[in-house]
């Protein structure tokens, strides 16, 4: 009997300790998740699992970066993975199959196919941004909720490194 409590006396501090960090670390500074959904192909496949970087006050989010967030649709409980297209203060457009960022279009590599459909020019508001699926005819993303943009409190943090598949282990970009 007393060499249980000795080991539960000895192991104990040490196993809660060591839950506690990594909830700090789930919760402020990274996090791993599996991609729900198609829209990211052909840079992200469905099932896909990544490391998402939280470090908000510490992170300058960019055009083109792979961004997790909450979406501005009621109800939602799901995070979404998308491609960070428009920036506080840029104007968007899609028309004839191009993404037209302030007036200049935009060489997009990692779009799967153009784009079928238009979207009329926006401009993201101080403290939002707006999102798109690199597969952006098979993506619900800002071109077709209600409000395109996404307020920064809702951003949850950047698609870093992808752990899963294997073959696939690496950063993303």
């Amino acid at each position: 009997m007393k060499s249980i409590l000795k080991v539960i006396k000895d192991w104990v501090p040490s196993i809660a300790f060591a839950v506690i960090v990594a909830l700090v670390i789930n919760t402020y500074v990274a996090q791993a998740m599996t991609v729900p959904t198609g829209s990211m192909l052909p840079t992200i496949q469905l099932k896909d699992e990544l490391i998402v970087e939280k470090m908000k006050p510490l992170t300058h989010f960019n055009f083109g970066d792979i961004v997790v967030f909450w979406p501005p649709l009621a109800d939602n409980k799901d995070r979404y993975v998308k491609r960070l297209i428009g920036l506080p203060g840029d104007t968007i457009e899609i028309k004839d199959g191009v993404l037209i960022r302030n007036g200049q279009k935009v060489d997009e590599p990692y779009v799967k196919s153009p784009m079928t459909y238009t979207f009329h020019q926006v401009t993201v508001p101080e403290g939002n941004y707006l999102f798109l699926g690199d597969n952006r005819n098979d993506s619900f993303d800002s071109h077709l909720w209600p409000t395109p943009f996404v307020p920064e409190k809702d951003l949850i943090g950047k698609a870093v490194f992808r752990l899963f598949p294997l073959n696939h282990i690496g950063t993303i970009e």
